[in-house]
């Protein structure tokens, strides 16, 4: 375990390169900006920090943005469960509104539901993965709401696995806020297969029973309207209005916006995101320049070489850049054997005391364990041949 051997931490003084980009022509400052919707947020998702905020914790309906949600535990159990075929029943297809055509008796697999949420909106995708899943509506939102509490989510309650406005048994509607929202979007963009069907213009799915491949349109229109688009979900109601949540990368830089009952979501989208890429730069979790030697137990050679490796780079705040502390953690001494590209630390980047990510430290050399002299029965034998 390498927290075994991190007995001292070197805090090292960086100077960073500034690498400035102009993204756009046009930059509009945060408290100067104005969007059509009653909530907004736009966050950076590898830090969570956010750009620009209206009502952000403010409690509201988020329509089949709710489906973020559904789509990401219904791609999790996929994967557990090795994506299962799913007969649909009248039972998962007894629910109005938005499809993606299902009939009773077709199968297809859980993902495929999954697809069919996150391009078609398909409400009946969602009862029947949560159906499939749990056996019934209630049980699903359930973990659903379980769920918010692991992401942080502390101002989300769901009633339905669609999105349809609805009220639980105590009392509680269906809602949550824009920062939720943001969050929930930042933890489905992790998993790779929910951010390869939501940046999808197009996907086809695979019906097994009647052998019939339906290809859907994502209704998401940033995907083709704004350069970088990677999802995530749109949404209406009457009661919601119209909801979007979406995601954008440059240059490794990932961010996230959301607005909930916004007429003019798409150009609110654009100028959020427009704006935040003025904001932000890319900083690199590099670390090549750490080298050196620790000390070695129990070898012939006294020391062995280290070296730290590179990271990806992350997105910041330009004026975060300058408060980042970088942290070179090793161990002591080490204990002969020691392998080439042994793990043996790391190197950590703070940001306000918060980890921004780290990179490993490896070994640069093989040192092999110090030979034993034989004893006196082992020399007394030898000798004797």
């Amino acid at each position: 375990m390498l927290k075994q051997f991190f007995k001292r931490c070197v805090t090292v003084g960086i100077t960073l390169l500034v690498f400035t980009s102009v993204f756009f022509s046009q930059s509009v400052q945060g408290e100067e900006m104005e969007t059509s919707a009653q909530s907004a947020v736009l966050m950076v998702a590898d830090t969570g920090a956010l750009l620009y905020e209206k009502e952000a914790h403010v409690q509201r309906p988020m329509a089949s943005t709710t489906k973020i949600m559904t789509a990401l535990l219904t791609l999790e159990e996929a994967e557990r469960l090795g994506d299962p075929i799913v007969e649909i029943t009248k039972e998962m297809v007894a629910v109005e509104g938005s499809s993606m055509g299902l009939m009773p008796g077709d199968q297809l697999s859980l993902s495929g539901l999954a697809a069919g949420m996150l391009l078609a909106s398909g409400n009946d995708a969602a009862n029947a993965a949560a159906i499939y899943l749990d056996g019934s509506l209630e049980s699903f939102v359930d973990k659903m709401n379980q769920r918010t509490q692991e992401i942080g989510m502390e101002n989300t309650h769901f009633v339905t696995p669609s999105g349809l406005d609805g009220e639980s048994e105590d009392g509680l509607g269906h809602y949550s806020t824009a920062y939720d929202m943001a969050l929930l979007a930042r933890e489905a963009l992790k998993n790779q297969r929910f951010r390869e069907l939501c940046s999808s213009s197009e996907y086809a799915v695979e019906f097994s029973e009647s052998v019939k491949r339906v290809s859907y349109t994502n209704h998401n229109k940033l995907l083709t309207q704004y350069s970088g688009c990677v999802g995530v979900k749109t949404g209406f109601t009457k009661q919601a209005g119209r909801c979007l949540v979406s995601a954008a990368e440059k240059e490794g830089m990932l961010l996230i916006a959301v607005t909930l009952n916004a007429p003019d979501d798409w150009n609110d989208h654009t100028l959020l995101l427009d704006y935040g890429f003025s904001q932000v730069e890319a900083f690199h979790l590099a670390a090549g320049d750490v080298n050196g030697v620790v000390p070695v137990v129990g070898s012939e050679k006294e020391s062995v070489g280290f070296t730290g490796g590179d990271g990806p780079a992350i997105a910041l705040r330009r004026d975060d850049v300058k408060r980042i502390v970088r942290k070179v953690c090793i161990p002591a001494f080490l204990y002969a054997p020691v392998d080439l590209e042994d793990k043996i630390g790391e190197v950590r980047w703070y940001l306000d005391g918060e980890l921004l990510g780290s990179v490993l430290i490896t070994t640069s050399e093989s040192i092999p364990a110090q030979s034993k002299e034989p004893g006196f029965w082992a020399r007394l034998f030898d000798k004797d041949r």
